[in-house]
């Protein structure tokens, strides 16, 4: 059955994903429950958004691996994500914007397979100090939080990449990197060989952030096709409540900046926001910067939004295998398949991921810098 989504601007919809299992230390794992804490539902209502918060998964904690040293806690990552993912279906589903609160950035591939549920492209903004091109071949740590793009593009750890049963899931020139200022060398070897859009922190700082974030949208065709922001808050330079915190990131104001331009986007389907710890934040003030951001460039957003002519995004099931095959490249804006029968989203992640290959064939068509 095909589905027709209409998207509601004003509505959010807030979800927890408790887990500090790709990272190398606690603490993550409570990021979602001190941002609401913090306020993050009462301000964004308080701007005139309607919240409907669905709630947290069961906490997924880092625990060393000796077993894996080259990929650490695969099945626990594999437990947060199969978690996560119906619900962040039930979100898209309803119109509303997820927005994910997250321990590491291990998520995204959660709310990726999620959102590809519903759209034929589905396009990736990390906006993130990181680039996350490791492998368990070139990491030297084995934390999968610094794997997480190879994941994504198709490379890294076998579990991970087959998390979607149909890898990648998001093609490199579909993905744009917004704000690295720390790339190994192997990193840097995949970024000379590969298609991957990058906007590196000195880019940001000699174009303007604002300019350099309307670049990244344009590049992986972001303002006609739905796109997922990833957000790592280690990307602010000098922000101490993260494990991974350090000069040479950019400014609040270039992180302002470029998110006011990503959240203002038409077709931004999901938000994930990842890497705050407030094991490191013992007065709170982490969390208080970043819900007074979220609430800046949020209000932001409702107000462009609100400006604009509504067009709700039509989903319908893909009409013929060879229509498909003879224009692969053409597809509507926002156009999707899905059986979307209730029990689909009760299925594992990679159950959900044949069931969408099965409705599309019946229906037609670093490692964190190895901290």
């Amino acid at each position: 059955m095909a589905v027709k989504i209409v998207r509601q601007p004003n509505k959010i919809a807030l979800l927890g994903s408790p887990t500090s299992a790709a990272a190398m230390s606690l603490g993550r794992e409570a990021a979602p429950a001190a941002l609401r804490a913090a306020g993050l539902v009462d301000r964004l209502a308080s701007i005139g958004y309607s919240i409907t918060d669905l709630g947290d998964d069961s906490p997924q904690v880092y625990q060393a691996d000796e077993e894996s040293p080259r990929a650490q806690n695969v099945p626990r990552v594999l437990a947060a994500l199969e978690a996560l993912k119906p619900r962040v279906e039930q979100a898209v589903k309803s119109g509303a914007l997820p927005l994910v609160l997250s321990g590491d950035g291990s998520v995204v591939l959660a709310t990726l397979a999620a959102v590809r549920r519903y759209f034929r492209h589905v396009g990736l903004i990390s906006f993130d100090r990181d680039a996350g091109l490791l492998t368990p071949a070139t990491t030297s740590s084995g934390c999968v939080d610094g794997m997480v793009i190879s994941h994504v593009v198709g490379r890294g750890a076998a579990e991970l990449v087959r998390f979607w049963s149909e890898p990648p899931l998001v093609r490199e020139p579909g993905l744009a990197l917004f704000g690295v200022a720390r790339l190994d060398p192997a990193e840097e070897d995949v970024l000379s060989r590969t298609p991957l859009r990058r906007y590196l922190a000195a880019e940001v700082h000699s174009k303007g952030a604002a300019a350099a974030a309307e670049a990244a949208i344009d590049a992986i065709h972001a303002g006609g096709h739905e796109f997922v922001l990833h957000f790592n808050v280690d990307v602010i330079a000098d922000f101490q409540a993260t494990d991974d915190a350090g000069a040479g990131g950019l400014s609040l104001d270039e992180v302002r900046g470029a998110l006011s331009v990503f959240v203002k986007q038409e077709h931004l389907a999901a938000i994930d926001i990842a890497a705050y710890n407030p094991a490191k934040d013992g007065d709170g003030s982490g969390a208080k910067l970043i819900v007074e951001l979220l609430e800046a460039v949020f209000k932001e957003r409702l107000h462009a939004l609100r400006e604009e002519t509504p067009v709700a995004p039509e989903i319908s099931a893909r009409e013929d295998v060879a229509k498909r095959e003879a224009v692969p490249s053409t597809p509507a804006p926002g156009e999707a398949w899905s059986s979307d029968s209730d029990q689909d989203t009760s299925e594992s992640a990679r159950g959900s991921g044949d069931a969408d290959r099965k409705t599309e064939e019946s229906s037609g068509p670093s490692d964190r810098s190895d901290v």
